[in-house]
């Protein structure tokens, strides 16, 4: 029972159980994003450790014994710290609690080993404390407190630009002990969890390909959107488990149920129909069916548009592209124009270059898929101290497709993001496996690597995104006009 399995059950149960009894053959390769993530922990560690002398016990991958073995040498013989140490623990069930923080500090007390004992101190890329990190910190005090014999006063996060989170081992233990309990129970019975999808959650796990295919042959309705965890228990407590029995379900029998209310019953029972249906329903129901889905005010055409998508890298705060469609209607012209930041130190080259881009058609609407090109624009106004006159009336042009649709239809897809839309609707991305996390991976190895076949990656997806999104508005089109549009 490792600090990892137990990270990762609280997060999925079923990847931890996976991860013990699953047939590691199934399992995905990990992606490059994910690497990059895995080097940039690495180096974050190395970085909080730094050049402090540092004592490390060797062992052979995974052997933890000999591994807590070499560790409890250390702390006997008062080793001011101590990386990548093993802690273990032999429960009386017959499973090993194996813990491995990130470091052991030496601290005044009594201990087994004498007047001394330790801390855990967990190094995490993640810039919050959050609840999961919490709460393996909590064991690590917890196997330790058997170790040595003593209960250290806290347990440390090191986390990304925050610095040292101390936790509360006051309020975090008893939750802890819960939650290793359920886990333990579940490898020890061998219960096999059931089949969720959450992308959220999903997106980088290894098993997610595995878990998936399960999914679409059973045709699960974790697959639907808007249904969550909580709800799907309360749907299996009335047996409604399949497409079928959700689509005839009366949202009336849905709405009192914890979590959903009628507009969430409602929409759940029409997703189950589209799905079934393979079609787009329209949404909401309306007394007059004459009554616009859409106004022309609110889903413009006009004879210049401009489709508008950003690349950044969150972790650096740095907006690395801005990809800007120029669809010219009367001349029947598209024009794809890539303000790139060849370096990081040029974003504010290009955040003048898009300025200049979108202030040279004054009347022309700027699609975009979910809010976050409207926040970016505005936080980039604020950084960069642009006047107020040339952003208002330039947001006030902003239209969010993703809003639009999810407003007025019901899709048949598993998730309301652009890909899944733009690929029902027919469009396709000439790299089928790139996404945003790609693209942060290429725009990392181009800074690294100076090659540019890297950044061509990069502005081939930016463009298929914008030339997704120009298509999803000519459906919401001629969808609109045919439900009602005027």
């Amino acid at each position: 029972m490792t600090d990892e399995l137990l990270f990762n059950y609280q997060r999925c149960n079923r990847r931890a159980f996976l991860d013990l009894y699953g047939d590691l053959s199934q399992r995905d390769p990990p992606s490059d994003y994910l690497r990059k993530l895995r080097q940039d922990s690495l180096q974050h560690q190395r970085s909080i450790v730094g050049d402090d002398p540092v004592h490390a016990p060797t062992y052979p991958r995974e052997d933890w014994l000999t591994g807590a073995a070499k560790t409890l040498e250390l702390m006997q013989q008062g080793a001011d710290r101590i990386a990548q140490g093993v802690l273990v623990v032999e429960r009386e069930n017959g499973l090993r609690l194996v813990s491995r923080p990130s470091l052991l500090i030496k601290q005044p007390g009594f201990s087994y080993f004498g007047d001394w004992l330790y801390e855990t101190v967990d190094i995490k890329l993640g810039k919050r404390p959050k609840l999961d990190y919490q709460m393996i910190a909590a064991y690590h005090a917890y196997v330790l407190a058997e170790v040595q014999g003593a209960w250290a006063e806290t347990s440390w996060l090191m986390l990304r630009q925050r610095g040292a989170y101390a936790v509360d081992l006051v309020e975090m233990l008893p939750r802890m002990q819960d939650i290793l309990e359920n886990c333990m129970q579940m490898l020890i019975e061998q219960q096999e969890p059931d089949v969720f999808i959450a992308h959220n959650r999903c997106d980088l796990c290894h098993w997610a390909s595995f878990c998936y295919d399960i999914a679409r042959t059973d045709q699960h309705l974790s697959l639907l959107p808007g249904v969550t965890p909580n709800r799907y228990t309360q749907l299996k407590a009335l047996k409604l488990t399949t497409l079928d029995a959700l689509a005839i379900a009366p949202a009336k029998r849905l709405e009192p149920l914890p979590g959903f209310g009628f507009q969430v019953a409602s929409k759940l029972v029409k997703q189950a129909q589209a799905t079934l249906q393979n079609k787009a329903l329209a949404l909401p129901q309306r007394l007059d069916i004459s009554a616009p889905l859409l106004t022309t005010a609110e889903l413009p055409t006009d004879t210049v548009e401009l489709y508008f998508d950003i690349e950044a890298a969150p972790d650096q705060n740095l907006v690395y592209l801005h990809g800007v469609l120029v669809v010219d209607r009367l001349a029947q012209t598209e024009a794809f124009h890539a303000l790139l930041a060849e370096h990081q130190d040029d974003e504010s080259l290009v955040w003048e270059q898009l300025l200049e881009l979108l202030w040279r058609y004054p009347s022309a609407p700027i699609f975009h898929f979910c809010p976050y090109e409207v926040q970016t624009v505005r936080r980039l106004a604020v950084e960069y101290n642009t006047p107020e006159h040339l952003i208002t009336p330039l947001v006030e042009r902003f239209v969010d497709l993703h809003e639009r649709v999810t407003r007025v239809a019901t899709m048949p897809v598993e998730s309301y993001a652009l890909k899944p839309i733009a690929r029902w609707i027919g469009f396709d991305w000439r790299d089928a496996d790139a996404n945003g996390a790609q693209s942060i991976y290429w725009y990392d190895q181009w800074l690294a690597t100076g090659d540019r076949r890297f950044l061509e990656s990069i502005l081939r997806y930016n463009e298929d995104d914008c030339r997704a999104t120009y298509h999803v508005k000519d459906w919401l089109v001629d969808f609109t006009q045919g439900n009602g549009f005027r």
